[in-house]
C-alpha cells in the first residue's frame, strides 16, 4: 500500500446548477504519500469546492477521486476513517469543553484508547491546561490548536488543511507550521494545504497546484515556479497568475 498515492484525482468537475459555470473544471493530479502539497488560487478559484469533494461532502458532477486506495464514490467511509480535516472557519460546539469535543470526534472514529490519545495530543499541542475550558472561551490561537488536535485524533494518513494559520499572530503561526513539519516527518502523513499565506506555502510544500477559475493553470515545486516566473517569492507568482501579467499554458 505504500506505493498507492495519497490522492488520485481524474477529471474532477463540479457545477452548481445545470447551466452554471464549473466551480472546478477537469482537475487532474496524483499526490504521493508523505508529501505536502499546496492548493493555491484567489477567492472563487475552486479550492474550497475541491476540498469539499475530496472529503465526500460534495458530490462531483464528473470525475473520480481515489483517496489512499479507496474510490470515494464506492468506498468513501473506508477512506474517511484514514483521513481528517482542519479549518479555523469550522467552529466546534462552544458549550462543550475541549476534552468533550475531542471525545466526540474520537467516538465518531471508533478510536480505542481515546482518553490516552487525547492526553497525548493535549501534551503535544499545549492544550493540557485547556481541556476543561469551554471551546467558545478560547483565543484564536488556542482554537487553532484544538482544531489540529481534532484533525489528528485518528492518526490520519491524509490531512486536508484549509487556511490552518489564518488569523494567528506570527509567533503562533510559526509554531503551528513547525509542528506540522515535525508531524509529517515523524508519521509520513500526506498533507494537502489550501492557503493564502505564500511564505507558509514556500516553507511547507513540496509541490503547488495553482488554480484559476476551477482549473490548474500551473504546477510545480515552489523553486520551479519561482524560476519559471523569474520571481523572488510566491506572492509575486500568485499575482502574475491572478492578474494575467504573464500568461501560462493550461497544464494537462
Amino acid at each position: 500500500m505504500s506505493d498507492t498515492p495519497a490522492l488520485l484525482v481524474e477529471g474532477l468537475t463540479k457545477r452548481y446548477g445545470p447551466d452554471g459555470p464549473p466551480a472546478v473544471d477537469g482537475l487532474d493530479f496524483v499526490m504521493p504519500r508523505g508529501a505536502t502539497w499546496g492548493l493555491l488560487g484567489g477567492n472563487g478559484a475552486g479550492k474550497t469546492t475541491t476540498i469539499g469533494m475530496l472529503l465526500g461532502l460534495l458530490v462531483p458532477s464528473a470525475g473520480r477521486i481515489v483517496a489512499l486506495g479507496h474510490d470515494m464514490a464506492t468506498d468513501r467511509f473506508a477512506a474517511l476513517a484514514r483521513m481528517n480535516f482542519s479549518s479555523p472557519y469550522v467552529a466546534l460546539p462552544h458549550r462543550l469543553s475541549v476534552a468533550e469535543n475531542l471525545r466526540v470526534y474520537a467516538h465518531l472514529y471508533g478510536l480505542r484508547g481515546a482518553e490516552r490519545r487525547i492526553a497525548e495530543l493535549a501534551a503535544q499541542l499545549q492544550l493540557t491546561d485547556l481541556l476543561d475550558r469551554p471551546a467558545g472561551e478560547l483565543s484564536a490561537g488556542q482554537k487553532t490548536r484544538v482544531a489540529l488536535a481534532k484533525a489528528l485524533v485518528n492518526r490520519p494518513e491524509l490531512l486536508l488543511l484549509d487556511e490552518p494559520t489564518a488569523s494567528l499572530d506570527p509567533d503562533t503561526g510559526d509554531w503551528v507550521r513547525g509542528w506540522l513539519e515535525r508531524y509529517r516527518a515523524e508519521t509520513g502523513c500526506a498533507i494537502l494545504l489550501a492557503s493564502h499565506n505564500m511564505g507558509e506555502v514556500e516553507r511547507l510544500c513540496d509541490h503547488v497546484l495553482m488554480l484559476k477559475q476551477g482549473r490548474v493553470v500551473d504546477r510545480g515545486s515552489p523553486a520551479e515556479l519561482l524560476a519559471r516566473y523569474g520571481r523572488d517569492d510566491l506572492e509575486e507568482v500568485f499575482l502574475d497568475i491572478a492578474r494575467d501579467r504573464q500568461r501560462v499554458e493550461m497544464v494537462p
